[in-house]
C-alpha cells in the first residue's frame, strides 16, 4: 500500500441521478428520487477514487462500513457531486469524509471506510466462506 496522500486531501465524483437510483424496493418504488442505498455506493466510490491510487497491484480494497445523513432529496436527473476528504490513514484503514450536493444544497454527509488488503487473503477469505 501506498500512502500517497495527506489528510485533507479530496477528491471529487459526480452522478447524474437515474431512474435506476430511485429508492425502491420488492414492493415497487417508494419515492423517484436519489435513494439512500445508490447514495451509499456512490459515497463509497468517492472514497475509493483514495484507495484505486493507494493500493498495489496485489492488493484489492474492500469497504468495511459507511455511515450517511440523508439530508435533502436529489431529484432524477440532477448531478450529485460527491466530495470526499481524507480523515485519516491508520495502517490499512482509509477513511473519508463525504459530503453529497446538488447546487449549494447538501443532500448528504457522511463517513466511509475501507481497508486495503492483499488480493490472496481476500480470495482466501471468500473460499472459506462458500
Amino acid at each position: 500500500m501506498r500512502n500517497l496522500f495527506s489528510i485533507g486531501d479530496i477528491k471529487t465524483y459526480t452522478h447524474r441521478v437515474t431512474e435506476a437510483d430511485t429508492a425502491r424496493f420488492e414492493s415497487g418504488e417508494v419515492h423517484a428520487v436519489y435513494s439512500t442505498f445508490a447514495l451509499a455506493r456512490d459515497a463509497e466510490w468517492s472514497g475509493r477514487l483514495f484507495v484505486l491510487e493507494m493500493k498495489e497491484a496485489h492488493e484489492e480494497g474492500i469497504g468495511t462500513g459507511i455511515h450517511i445523513k440523508h439530508l435533502s432529496p436529489a431529484l432524477i436527473g440532477q448531478e450529485v457531486v460527491f466530495t470526499a476528504v481524507l480523515e485519516a490513514v491508520d495502517r490499512n484503514e482509509v477513511v473519508t469524509k463525504f459530503t453529497a450536493s446538488v447546487g449549494e444544497r447538501v443532500v448528504a454527509e457522511g463517513t466511509q471506510w475501507q481497508k486495503i488488503v492483499v488480493k490472496e487473503k481476500l480470495d482466501k477469505l471468500f473460499e472459506s466462506l462458500r
